[in-house]
């Protein structure tokens, strides 16, 4: 009989590492976090402002915490810099066994404030503040593939900073972003940091592609058009793979790589499925593929470990099959340039609300703790 543990872990075996999309204090004090660890083959967690909104928001654990930096006469962005980096540092310590095992894995991923997206310097200096602070070897800095973002990327890497390079759609997006990687390694290299303590992940938005082309596929309405229906996000993927082989068999990645430095691992990010008439393991089981990422919100990964189904490797060698669904889709009426331009601007304007969100829960509680 199959359980659920076996089902994830037969991913993990395959060569796909499972993060979790979600971190809070409850599940690091509770020792959830370590059972996830344990028990559902999870190698890293990742964070972002609406995940600790709902952490702050739904749990007492912060509260101790609020009091004493309300009357320190702490700011709101300063509570939230201090909440936030102290859990990612606990974090951290809690997968510090799984980062000393593995080569790549065992990390925790901080957000840069979203605000800065199009603030070159101002993500530079939010990178170096976050690595600061957290203090730990095993996390990882999140910053934006906007072309503001591109630099900060490569200056961030020269630094010696690990980063989780985020919200990424189009292929020609993440080939610029593997461009600031490898410039980045190059310039730590010539700044002497040890390129092999250097990690980096670029992550692929998935599910957002099909809502958004899918929502264009039905407005054109013809056959052809519908027939295409879910399967963008998948063709999309794989192309970025295909892309991902080119630059990391170059002789320009071969000289980084004798010198110590690590690949950047390709992440496939949303993959919750948003249409409910799509298998709801659509996105993990489609891109199953060795020294990938699969971040998983836990009703995916839950799903995953009740019903999901391995066929194999789903993704290298069908970049030929990717490039003819995108034919197809243009040959629809599909204006891809725009899709990639709408789902990258919308992208960061929800970050940017969901750090709002954040900063207006905080608010709240230090409200509540200065009438404590």
């Amino acid at each position: 009989m199959t359980t659920q543990s076996d089902r994830l872990k037969a991913l993990a075996d395959a060569g796909v590492s499972i993060w979790l999309d979600d971190l809070s204090r409850e599940r690091i004090e509770t020792g959830n976090l370590a059972d996830l660890v344990k028990e559902k083959s999870v190698v890293v967690v990742t964070t972002n402002p609406t995940i600790f909104a709902a952490a702050i928001a739904n749990g007492e654990r912060y509260d101790d915490q609020v009091g004493r930096l309300v009357a320190d006469g702490a700011d709101v962005d300063k509570v939230v810099f201090e909440l936030t980096t102290e859990d990612v540092r606990n974090g951290c310590d809690i997968l510090a066994p799984v980062a000393e095992a593995t080569k790549d894995d065992g990390r925790v991923s901080i957000e840069v404030e979203p605000t800065l997206a199009n603030d070159t310097q101002a993500t530079i200096d939010s990178a170096k503040a976050l690595w600061a602070a957290v203090e730990r070897p095993n996390v990882l800095i999140k910053i934006p593939a906007t072309l503001e973002g591109l630099p900060a990327i490569t200056a961030a890497t020269a630094e010696g900073i690990s980063v989780n390079v985020t919200l990424i759609f189009s292929t020609e997006r993440y080939r610029q972003v593997m461009d600031a990687y490898l410039s980045g390694l190059e310039k730590a290299k010539e700044a002497g940091h040890d390129l092999s303590a250097i990690r980096s992940v670029a992550s692929f938005f998935v599910s957002r592609v099909d809502t958004e082309i899918d929502a264009r596929l039905e407005k054109l309405g013809t056959d052809e058009a519908l027939a295409l229906r879910g399967k963008s996000a998948i063709a999309n993927a794989r192309l970025a793979y295909a892309a991902f082989e080119e630059v990391f068999s170059s002789d320009r990645w071969k000289a980084l790589e004798t010198a110590g430095a690590n690949a950047q691992r390709p992440l496939w990010a949303s993959t919750g499925v948003k249409n409910p008439a799509y298998v709801d393991t659509l996105y993990v089981t489609n891109l199953v593929v060795a020294d990938t990422v699969n971040t998983m919100p836990e009703k995916t990964l839950d799903a995953f470990a009740d019903h999901g189904e391995l066929n194999g490797d789903q993704v290298t060698g069908k970049g030929a099959e990717a490039q003819a669904v995108f034919d197809e889709l243009a040959a629809a009426g599909v204006d891809l340039d725009d899709v990639f331009v709408v789902l990258e601007t919308e992208g960061v304007d929800k970050f940017k609300a969901s750090w709002i969100e954040l900063l207006d829960t905080v608010k709240g509680q230090m409200a509540q703790a200065a009438q404590a």
